[in-house]
């Protein structure tokens, strides 16, 4: 939901939407192996021949998928923040179809949440794991849980940070009211300054990108005065291009095809483990993420004080030793 940027509107999907199935790419499970030491940048083929931008990290005996936010950012804005784990375990990133490197449809019907699930399976099959660790951010945890309720068999944990709920209910409406008294006029200014720069190709894009994000994180912290510096990811390290098609693209088509969600009746299905990170000063309710864990068999959550949505930068002497100590279970 780390696009929370352009607008709180674009909800609309249909989540029952039938999953459609998909012919995977094949490969064999020494895929992953072979980037050990080797390649760690590459692109995955799906079968209608988009291609998905993918990175990796880190060297362990396991592996973990990480799934950005957004809907519309990429890989990046993650990928500098989430590199303790990288300490311990090989992380796979990726950037969502429609972001990053990864492919910008000309046809935006197929930028779906069913599409979304189909995408992170061929990722799966790809780097020939049978079971995935999924570790995710923002909107992540969305597709993360949408994915284990079609496939339940191919997650073992799961890890959220800062997730929207598992219902739409009155999310948008609470969420924007309690963002909307975090900034004030002066930045509200710089902010729609930036991001009319950001959308002009006769400008400095990535400039405004820039500019934008200095404004729009803030808001996103607990103490922004403290924090703010130690994001060490990029929210504008892809193409000029990417990144207006992301937000002006891929956000509304992925967010709006959820429509009025609520999958916490199929959560009752999901039994990977699961470890919900919520800041205690967040703008995404509390009361409404707490229903991860009433819909999810075995799930816990950790409510971390003195922090918002960047649990991970704003708290990490508190967060990166319980997630380990979670990954580490048997």
């Amino acid at each position: 939901m780390l696009k929370i940027c352009s607008r709180i509107r674009a909800s609309r999907l249909a989540l029952g939407t039938p999953l459609a199935i998909c012919a995977l790419l094949l490969a064999t499970p020494s895929a992953l192996a072979a980037q050990r030491g080797g390649a760690r940048e590459g692109f995955v083929i799906t079968s209608d021949s988009v291609r998905l931008h993918y990175k990796i990290a880190g060297e362990g005996s396991d592996t973990l998928i990480a799934i950005h936010g957004g809907p519309g950012v990429d890989l990046e804005s993650i990928l500098g923040d989430f590199a303790p784990l990288t300490a311990h375990h090989v992380v796979i990133y990726y950037d969502q179809r429609g972001t990053g490197g990864s492919t910008l449809p000309r046809d935006t019907t197929r930028l779906t949440a069913a599409q979304q699930i189909i995408d992170l399976d061929v990722v799966r099959s790809h780097f020939g794991l049978v079971r995935m660790t999924l570790v995710a951010h923002s909107y992540g945890p969305l597709l993360a849980a949408t994915y284990a309720i079609a496939h339940p068999d191919r997650v073992r944990r799961m890890v959220f940070f800062g997730p929207v709920p598992p219902r739409r209910g009155n999310f948008w409406t609470r969420f924007g009211q309690s963002f909307a008294v975090r900034v004030d006029s002066a930045s509200r200014r710089r902010m729609s300054d930036a991001s009319r720069r950001m959308n002009d190709p006769t400008q400095d894009q990535r400039r405004g990108c820039r500019d934008y994000w200095v404004e729009a994180v803030r808001p996103r912290l607990a103490e922004p005065d403290r924090t703010s510096s130690m994001i060490l990811s990029d929210f504008c390290a892809a193409s000029p291009a990417a990144i207006v098609y992301g937000l002006t693209k891929t956000n509304p088509m992925v967010m709006g095809s959820y429509g009025d969600w609520d999958i916490r009746a199929a959560l009752k299905q999901v039994t990977a483990a699961t470890l919900v990170v919520h800041g205690e000063q967040e703008s995404i309710p509390m009361d409404l993420v707490e229903e991860w864990v009433t819909s999810l068999p075995n799930a816990r959550l950790v409510k971390v004080p003195r922090a918002a949505h960047f649990t991970y930068v704003e708290r990490p002497e508190l967060v990166w030793p319980l997630v380990e100590a979670f990954l580490a279970e048997k």
